[in-house]
C-alpha cells in the first residue's frame, strides 16, 4: 500500500426493487467527502460492481458541490468509466470509501469484490470508510482470522427508524443497521436525518446524507495518521 490515492466505490445497481422506481449512488454522497479529500491532498479512482457509467441519484444542483462536479467534464469522464470491482490492484490505495445510495443494498452485500476490497484494504492498513447505505458494504465481510470486519466496532449507517420514514422497510432486501448489529457492530445513531459520523480505529462510518462530509473530514484525519 502506497501513495495518496483513495478509492470511492459506487453501486451498479439502478432499481429500488419491484417499486418500478430508479436508485442508483447518492451523488451528495460522493461529492462532499471527495471535497474534503482533496482538498487535503488525496487523488481519487472510482469504482463500481460491473464498471463503466453507474445510475445516479439525488442529483440536486441547488448542492454547489454537485453542480461543479456535474458541471466538470473530468469528473463526468470518470463515472462514464469507473473502473470494474474485480480489476482494482488494492496497492493502490491507502483507503476505500463506499457511497450510499438505495442501490448499494443489492449489489454491496455477498459480493465477493466488494468483500475483498473492504478486508484487503483494512488489512492492509488503510481506511475502509461507507456513508449512509454504504455500509452495506461491510455486511458478511469477514477478516483473515474469521471475525467479522464490523465486530466489536462502533458503526454509523442509514437507521431502521430512517427507512421506515422513506417508506422502504418493506423494500430493502434488509434493514442495515439491525444486519450489522447482528454481525456485532455497536451503533451510533443521531435522531433520524441528523448527521453522525462512527470512528472505530481505521473503519469510518456516517449514518446519511449529512454526515457525508464529516465521514471525508474523519477519513482524511484517519488516513493522516495511518
Amino acid at each position: 500500500m502506497a501513495g495518496n490515492k483513495v478509492l470511492f466505490v459506487l453501486t451498479s445497481h439502478g432499481e429500488l426493487g419491484d417499486t418500478g422506481r430508479k436508485t442508483g449512488f447518492y451523488l451528495p454522497e460522493l461529492t462532499h467527502p471527495l471535497a474534503v479529500l482533496r482538498e487535503a491532498g488525496y487523488d481519487f479512482d472510482l469504482a463500481s460492481p460491473v464498471g463503466g457509467e453507474p445510475p445516479m441519484d439525488g442529483v440536486k444542483r441547488e448542492d454547489p458541490l454537485n453542480a461543479a462536479f456535474l458541471d466538470a467534464p473530468e469528473m463526468m469522464a470518470r463515472v462514464r468509466e469507473t473502473i470494474p470491482l474485480d480489476q482494482v490492484n488494492l496497492d493502490d490505495y491507502v483507503g476505500v470509501l463506499f457511497v450510499g445510495g438505495h442501490g448499494t443494498m443489492w449489489d454491496f452485500p455477498g459480493n465477493p469484490s466488494v468483500a475483498r476490497v473492504a478486508a484487503g484494504i483494512f488489512e492492509a492498513g488503510g481506511v475502509v470508510a461507507a456513508v449512509c447505505h454504504g455500509p452495506s458494504a461491510l455486511v458478511d465481510v469477514r477478516l483473515s482470522d474469521g471475525s467479522y470486519l464490523v465486530a466489536g466496532k462502533e458503526v454509523a449507517t442509514f437507521t431502521n427508524e430512517e427507512e421506515e420514514a422513506v417508506g422502504l422497510s418493506a423494500v430493502v432486501p434488509f434493514l442495515l443497521e439491525s444486519r450489522l448489529a447482528e454481525q456485532g457492530a455497536i451503533i451510533k445513531k443521531a435522531p433520524e436525518f441528523q448527521a453522525m459520523v462512527a470512528v472505530a480505529d481505521r473503519l469510518v462510518t456516517g449514518q446519511n446524507p449529512a454526515s457525508a462530509k464529516g465521514v471525508g473530514e474523519a477519513m482524511a484525519q484517519a488516513l493522516g495518521s495511518v
